[in-house]
């Protein structure tokens, strides 16, 4: 029988980008709807770290299971590194990012090149059953665009830019961005821990 690994979230893009990089583990990778399960756990931490094992930590609580959990978001230096772990909840949860897009370009009108950097942060943390906790982080730099491009991503994608690609994060194929996304570096390097531990 497979070893099951649910992770905290609802998000199919995020599922799809799990699943990606895991597909070769052996284990049964589930989200929180598939395994059944619905965790409320309030994200009051200061850090991504923090927030990703409030949220695994539930979610493993709550099915007795594996879980894993990710807190990700965009940093911009020349605002302070906002939005950082609001990401989500910039502007609103139930704003588009179409708009928090328009209104982070708005801000940094007239700021240059060199002072339009930013990074996406992908703090991730596996809960064990027997109470053990694992945590990783991955990071994507970049600069942050004049406008939107692109259509395959999502969330701040179309207004990350990556130099070294001339091209923003949702200008990229899934398969290219994966490769050197926040995120997936993040389940890269916790499927090297998982396989150490023995867990895969």
């Amino acid at each position: 029988m497979k070893k099951k690994l649910i992770f905290a979230t609802g998000n199919a893009h995020k599922m799809d980008e799990i699943r990606m990089i895991l597909k070769d583990t052996g284990l049964d990778i589930l989200s929180m709807r598939e395994a059944g399960v619905t965790v409320n756990a309030e994200e009051n931490g200061k850090t991504f770290e923090e927030n990703a094992i409030i949220k695994a930590t539930a979610l493993c609580s709550a099915t007795g299971e594996l879980a894993l959990a990710d807190d990700s978001g965009l940093e911009i230096d020349y605002l302070n590194k906002e939005p950082g772990i609001y990401s989500a909840r910039y502007m609103g949860e139930d704003t588009s990012y179409r708009i928090k897009n328009a209104n982070l370009i708005e801000r940094l009108n007239g700021v240059p090149d060199e002072k339009r950097t930013a990074r996406f942060v992908c703090a991730m943390a596996a809960a064990f059953p027997n109470g053990h906790i694992e945590t990783v982080r991955g990071v994507m730099e970049g600069r942050i665009a004049y406008a939107e491009a692109g259509i395959n991503g999502f969330g701040y994608d179309p207004i990350f830019y990556l130099p070294e690609y001339g091209c923003t994060s949702a200008e990229l194929t899934p398969e290219d961005k994966n490769a050197i996304s926040h995120r997936g570096q993040a389940v890269r390097i916790m499927k090297y821990r998982l396989l150490k531990l023995g867990i895969i």
